[in-house]
C-alpha cells in the first residue's frame, strides 16, 4: 500500500469520481436535500444502498486512510501483527508525538525522548516498514497538525487513534477518533462499522473581530452543548460566518469538538481551504476539490432551512462573540474572560497564574502563533515583561521552522518564554513540572489546549486548568493574574506607566510560504517481507498479545463490583496518561493504573470516604488500590463488574481504558451513559456495556452487592438485558440494562473481541 508524505492525488480523484452517483443515489433514496456529512458518509458507504437512519442504523464505511499516534499505535500495531496479513490495506501512518516529555526546552527534551523511548520508536518504525505504513519520526510534529498539512482533503474520510482526529474537519474532511481495534479493522481491509450519526448545525453569522478568535467559537459551543451534547452526532458549521474563518481556525473548532462528545465536526469547502491547500504544496488537491465544490457543501435547501434538515440548530453571531475562558476541571464550564476574576474570588481560586502554555494540536498554527506573537512583540516595545512562566509548543516542524524564519519565536524568547518540542507535551500530561510550587498546592494554569480534567496536564489534582485562545493566554501571562481583562484592562510597565494591549494581529498564511524544516517522514520500503519486528519477552515497554477468550455461552452471575465511580469517570480516570504512557505497548504493566483516578461512590463502614483510586477487595475485605484489587481478582480467576456515572469514558480515544479491564477479567460495564468511543472500545474488546434503563438504579447498588446478567444467549439489538443485584443480606432485585449492540457487535462479544472475529475471517 503506497504511503507518501501527502495523500496521492489519484486517491483523492478516486473519491471524487463517485460523488455524482453516490450523492445522487442517497438524495433520491432519502427524498430530500443532504447535509455535507451525509454526502461524505454516503460516498464512503461499503454498500451504497445500505439503510441509513440517524442514530439508529449501524452501517459499514470504507475510510480513505488511518493515522495513529505513538502511544496508541503500539497496541494497534500489536493487534494488527496477529492478523496474519503482509501489508496494510489502506494508507496508514504512525506519528511520534506523545512520548516526548517537556522538561527543559525543545531540543534537549527531544534528544532525551529519543534515548528514553528508543525501544518503542524502533518497534514502531520497523513494524510500520514491515507492513507498509508511513512513519513520522519524533520531532516531526503533533499528529493532527501533520495530518492537516499533508493528508486531510475536502470530502475525504479518515479514522485516527486519537480523540482529536476531527481536527481534519478544518479541511472539510470527516475525520473520526477511534480506538486501535477500529483502526485494525480498516488496516486489515474490513469495513469500519459505526452508527449513522445524528446531525447538529451551528449556524455562524457575522464575523470575528478584535480579541475574539476561532477558539472562542468552540468554547461557546461547549458551554451550550456541554461535554456530552454532541454524542452520537456530527456537528456541521454553516452560515456566512463560517466562510470568514481560516482553514486552521476551522481546524481549531473541529479539534475541540471532541470535548462535546461529537463523532466529528466539519466545515464546507471554500476559498480559505483552497488557500491553505495551495500554501502547503497541494495545488492539485485544491484544483480537484474546486471541480466538485458543489458536492462539498450542504445542498441549497438545507442551508436555506437548516431546521428542517438537522436534529438541532445552534446560532452564534460572531460579531457579538467575546473572548471566553473555560474551566477548571471540565471544558464546558465557560465564561467571558473579563468575568473570571470575580468568579475566582467567589470560589476561592488563586488569582495568580503559575504557568501559561500556548500550543497543542488545537492552537499551534501559523495564524495562532502570529496573533500571540504580535502581543509579545508589543509587550517588549512597551516595557512589559512576563509575570509567569510561558511555554510555546509549535504544532509541527513545518510550523516551527516557519515561525523561526519569520522571527516569531524570537518575539517570545525575547520575553523569556521557553520553546518546547514539536509534540503534545503538557497538553497530555507529558510535563516534568519543576517550579517553586509544592505538589498538592492549589494553583492556576492557563492554556490554549483542549482538555482540562484534574491531573490532566501535570498529574496534580490541585492544579486548576483553564483553556482559552493563544492570544488570551499571552495577555494573561503578561498580567500574571486571572482578573485581568485583555480588552479593557491596563498593565504597569517597567517605567511605572499604565499601558494597554492592542488588538492582536494574525496572518492567515506565511507570505513567504511554509518552510518544511527537517522532514521527519520515513516512507515504507516496497516490500517489508525481510523486516523482522522483535519484542523482547523481558521488555517492560512492549508485550505481545494473547487473544481474549471467547464467551463460554453462560450468563454472568455472582460478580463483585470492582468500582462504582462517582461523578467524572473519564479515560484519564480509567487509564491515566502522563508517566503511564511508557507502558502503552505492555498491557500487563499499564494495567497497573487501572481506575487509579476513580472517585469511589461507596463509603467505608465508618462513613468516611475512600481515597481516590481506592476500594474494597471483596475477596479479603481489605482496602487497596483499584489496580491491586483488579490484579487480585485476575489471579483468583474472579470476573467482575465496573459501574460508572454519566458520560463514562469521556475524553481520549485510548482503548487501554477498555483493554485493561478486559485483561483483568472485567466482563460488564454499567453506566448512566457512555461516551461514544469508550462504549465502542468496550464492545470491541468483548465486554458487555449497559446503561441503566432507570438512571436512579445507580444509587441503589451497594458495595457488597453481587451482580448477575441474564439473557446473553438471546442478546438481540434493542432488547434490554436483565441485571440482577444480590445484596450480602436482603432480597435480590433486578433492573433492565439497555445496550447498543448491533448484530455485528454481538459477534464481537461471542468471539471474545472484534479482533478475534477478524482473525477468524482471515483464516
Amino acid at each position: 500500500m503506497t504511503v507518501g508524505p501527502e495523500t496521492p492525488i489519484e486517491l483523492i480523484e478516486g473519491v471524487y469520481a463517485t460523488l455524482d452517483e453516490r450523492v445522487g443515489g442517497l438524495r433520491s433514496r432519502l427524498g430530500r436535500g443532504l447535509t455535507l456529512a451525509e454526502k461524505i458518509l454516503g460516498n464512503h458507504l461499503d454498500k451504497p444502498d445500505a439503510e441509513v437512519e440517524r442514530g439508529v442504523s449501524y452501517v459499514d464505511f470504507r475510510p480513505d486512510r488511518v493515522a495513529m499516534q505513538d502511544a496508541t499505535a503500539q497496541m494497534a500495531w500489536l493487534q494488527f501483527d496477529t492478523a496474519g496479513l503482509t501489508e496494510v490495506q489502506v494508507p496508514t501512518t504512525t506519528h511520534c508525538d506523545h512520548l516526548i516529555q517537556a522538561k527543559v526546552e525543545g531540543k534537549q527534551d527531544l534528544l532525551r525522548a529519543i534515548d528514553t523511548n528508543e525501544e518503542v520508536y524502533d518497534f514502531l518504525s520497523s513494524i510500520s516498514a514491515k507492513y507498509g505504513g508511513g512513519f513520522w519520526k519524533p520531532g516531526s510534529g503533533i499528529i493532527h497538525q501533520v495530518v492537516l498539512e499533508n493528508y486531510a482533503f475536502p470530502g475525504g474520510m479518515m479514522i485516527g487513534t486519537d480523540s482529536h482526529t476531527p481536527n481534519g474537519g478544518g479541511l472539510g474532511m470527516i475525520a473520526i477518533g477511534v480506538g486501535g481495534a477500529d483502526a485494525v479493522d480498516v488496516m486489515t481491509g474490513f469495513p469500519w462499522n459505526v452508527r449513522w450519526p445524528k446531525a447538529i448545525a451551528v449556524k455562524l453569522t457575522g464575523e470575528l473581530g478584535g480579541w475574539s478568535a476561532p477558539k472562542d467559537v468552540i468554547l461557546k459551543v461547549a458551554e451550550i452543548l456541554t461535554v456530552k451534547g454532541g454524542t452520537g452526532a456530527i456537528v456541521e458549521y454553516i452560515g456566512e460566518g463560517a466562510n470568514s474563518i481560516s482553514a486552521t481556525g476551522k481546524a481549531t473548532i473541529c479539534n475541540m469538538g471532541a470535548e462535546i462528545g461529537a463523532t466529528t465536526s466539519l466545515f464546507a469547502y471554500e476559498d480559505a481551504m483552497a488557500r491553505y491547500l495551495k500554501s502547503t504544496g497541494r495545488e492539485a488537491t485544491a484544483d480537484a476539490a474546486n471541480n466538485v465544490a458543489h458536492h462539498l457543501r450542504p445542498d441549497d435547501e438545507v442551508l436555506a432551512n437548516p431546521g428542517d434538515y438537522y436534529d438541532q440548530v445552534i446560532e452564534i453571531n460572531l460579531s457579538e462573540l467575546t473572548p471566553h475562558i473555560n474551566g477548571p476541571h471540565t471544558p464546558d464550564l465557560a465564561r467571558e474572560v473579563k468575568d473570571l476574576g470575580a468568579e475566582a474570588v467567589e470560589n476561592g481560586w488563586p488569582l495568580e497564574i503559575s504557568a501559561a502554555l500556548i500550543g497543542s494540536c488545537t492552537n499551534s498554527s501559523y495564524e495562532d502563533i502570529t496573533r500571540a506573537a504580535s502581543i509579545a512583540r508589543e509587550a517588549s516595545a512597551k516595557g512589559l515583561s512576563l509575570k509567569t512562566k510561558l511555554m510555546i509548543t509549535p504544532g509541527s516542524e513545518q510550523v516551527r521552522a516557519t515561525i523561526e524564519r519569520d522571527g516569531l519565536l524570537a518575539d517570545f524568547e525575547a520575553l523569556g518564554a521557553t520553546v518546547l518540542a514539536n509534540a503534545c507535551g503538557p497538553c497530555i500530561g507529558q510535563w516534568d513540572r519543576s517550579d517553586e510550587r509544592q505538589p498538592g498546592e492549589t494553583n492556576v494554569i492557563v492554556t490554549s489546549y483542549n482538555r482540562n480534567f484534574p491531573k490532566r496536564n501535570d498529574g496534580d489534582a490541585a492544579t486548576l486548568a483553564f483553556v482559552t485562545s493563544p492570544e488570551t493566554v499571552m495577555a494573561l501571562a503578561l498580567s500574571g493574574r486571572v482578573d485581568f481583562d485583555p480588552v479593557n484592562g491596563t498593565l504597569t510597565n517597567a517605567a511605572g506607566e499604565e499601558v494597554s494591549l492592542s488588538t492582536p494581529v494574525g496572518i492567515e498564511l506565511p507570505p513567504k510560504g511554509f518552510d518544511e524544516g527537517e522532514s521527519g517522514f520515513v516512507a515504507p520500503p516496497e516490500s517489508g517481507a525481510d523486516i523482522s519486528v522483535a519484542v523482547s519477552p523481558t521488555s517492560d515497554r512492549l508485550q505481545l498479545l494473547t487473544p481474549f477468550p471467547a464467551w463460554d455461552g453462560n450468563d454472568y452471575a455472582n460478580l463483585p463490583i470492582l468500582v462504582k465511580a462517582e461523578g467524572k469517570f473519564t479515560t484519564d480516570h480509567i487509564s491515566m496518561a502522563g508517566p503511564w504512557l511508557k507502558y502503552r505497548g505492555h498491557l500487563e504493566n499499564i494495567s497497573g493504573n487501572l481506575y487509579l483516578g476513580a472517585v469511589n461512590a461507596f463509603r467505608k463502614q465508618d462513613g468516611s470516604t475512600y481515597d481516590v483510586g481506592y476500594g474494597k477487595n471483596q475477596l479479603t475485605g481489605q482496602t487497596d488500590t483499584f489496580p491491586n484489587v483488579a490484579k487480585a481478582y485476575h489471579e483468583a480467576n474472579q470476573p467482575w463488574v465496573v459501574i460508572g456515572d454519566e458520560n463514562m469514558g469521556e475524553g481520549s480515544s485510548r482503548e487501554h481504558a477498555a483493554m485493561e479491564p478486559r485483561f483483568r477479567l472485567g466482563l460488564v460495564a454499567i453506566a448512566r451513559s457512555f461516551a461514544r468511543i469508550h462504549e465502542t472500545n468496550l464492545k470491541k474488546q468483548g465486554m458487555v456495556a449497559l446503561t441503566f434503563a432507570d438512571p436512579a438504579d445507580y444509587d441503589r447498588i451497594n458495595e457488597d452487592d453481587r451482580i448477575g446478567v441474564t439473557g446473553l444467549a438471546d442478546l438481540t439489538p434493542g432488547k434490554p438485558l436483565t441485571v440482577t443485584v444480590t445484596p450480602a443480606d436482603g432480597e435480590a432485585w433486578s433492573f433492565h440494562g439497555n445496550h447498543t449492540f448491533s448484530p455485528e457487535q454481538i459477534e464481537w462479544f461471542k468471539a471474545g473481541s472484534a479482533l478475534n472475529v477478524i482473525r477468524r475471517n482471515l483464516a
